[in-house]
């Protein structure tokens, strides 16, 4: 009985939200009605509804499988480096001690050079005691038994134990500081993901050099889980390094006077979307650029007018309109809060003002949220970043 009314019920509503329709069409002098049954209008709703959730699950599923294919080849190397077994580096040391020592020396010259290219304090915050993967006890193994087995190499095979012992510790620290710069990310209201994908866009170019191989062409899996934390750990860093995180102005000579959003347009009146902040200042106060990067543009952009464009890398771009004179030039490096221009009334502007827009993908989004959260959230990251070296010093 419960079931038949509700049943009732959810029919007569759905005839309520998609009653018969119909519409006329006037064609040379002659009316033409047609008819539209609710059934069919909730056919078609159906269909729309069908596809949505198609799109919508293969999208998620497209994503899921992304993520657990860069999961699942991190664990896969991890899995590798805790198998490397004490009997296998026996027989490679059996076979051919040059070898052996020239794959030392190889990857002896790789850990320098990628040690070189490391900020200080992830330097300090490798000598931590902590490793990747536990293979202290699989690496005292094969000590133990290359000594023994022969005795001429105990001292290349100590070797390649503090260099295994290295790689995982600072695979470690990658680790740790990719997760901490994407969470730092995540809270600024940005997907990590997508701002790794641009990153992979990033022009590159450069001979192939070999990560750490040896002589038999195989890479140690501990050194390429190394390569890969790393190249994470960079993108994500330099990804939090280039958002905005500068007011383009001083505060103390100008005011916000209109947000991003939609508006009253102040030439026409109508509405109109605008795709970033005003700052309202005198005439020749400075303007700031609000992350670090390039100047890719200085010039008249149309209702702009005298305009400078900084592109941060990773999709992310800056642009700071109706300027009076510029204080940069093409090609020009800048870093967060140089001055780059001066506030001015050039272009489709009723009064001295900065317009600041922040673009991703070419796709304007609103400035204030960066500009209000990306203070804190750097000295944050920076305040972990500091805290573990301290820890790793300890």
């Amino acid at each position: 009985m419960f079931k038949a009314s509700s049943a009732g019920v959810w029919g007569k509503r759905l005839r309520d939200w998609f009653p018969d329709r119909e519409f006329f069409m006037r064609s040379q002098g002659q009316v033409r009605f047609i008819k539209v049954s609710s059934r069919i209008q909730m056919g078609g709703a159906l269909a729309v509804l069908a596809l949505l959730a198609i799109w919508g699950i293969s999208m998620g599923v497209m994503g899921f499988m992304q993520y657990r294919a860069e999961s699942d080849r991190l664990a896969l190397l991890e899995e590798k480096a805790k198998v490397a077994s004490a009997s296998e580096r026996i027989d490679a040391y059996s076979e051919d001690l040059d070898d052996v020592s020239q794959d030392l020396a190889k990857r002896m010259e790789f850990l320098e050079q990628t040690t070189q290219g490391l900020p200080e304090d992830m330097k300090s915050e490798a000598e931590l005691s902590e490793t990747v993967t536990d293979s202290s006890s699989e690496t005292a193994k094969t000590i133990e038994k290359v000594s023994k087995s022969f005795p001429q190499a105990a001292e290349l095979v100590r070797i390649e134990a503090r260099q295994i012992a290295y790689v995982e510790r600072l695979t470690l620290v990658a680790d740790r500081r990719a997760k901490q710069a994407e969470q730092a990310i995540r809270r600024l209201g940005i997907n990590p993901q997508v701002m790794l994908k641009n990153a992979s866009k990033e022009a590159m170019g450069g001979p192939l050099e070999l990560l750490a191989t040896s002589s038999d062409g195989e890479i140690d899996p501990r050194f390429e889980r190394l390569g890969l934390s790393l190249a994470r750990m960079e993108a994500l860093e330099r990804g939090l390094a280039t958002i905005p995180q500068v007011t383009p102005t001083s505060l103390a000579q100008t005011k916000i006077s209109s947000g991003f959003g939609y508006r009253r347009d102040p030439f026409n009146g109508g509405g109109a979307m605008h795709g970033g902040l005003d700052f309202k200042g005198p005439y020749g106060a400075p303007i700031y650029s609000a992350a670090a990067g390039e100047v890719t543009f200085a010039g008249w952009r149309g209702g702009y007018g005298k305009t400078v464009e900084v592109t941060h890398g990773n999709g992310m771009l800056t642009r700071y309109a109706h300027m009076s004179r510029f204080h940069s030039r093409e090609g020009q490096q800048v870093a967060a809060g140089d001055l780059i221009g001066a506030i001015g009334s050039t272009g489709r502007s009723t009064g001295p003002h900065l317009h600041f827009e922040v673009r991703i993908n070419d796709r304007p989004v609103n400035p204030r949220p960066f500009l209000e959260r990306a203070p804190n959230v750097l000295k944050e990251n920076s305040r972990n970043s500091a805290s573990n070296t301290a820890k790793g010093s300890e």
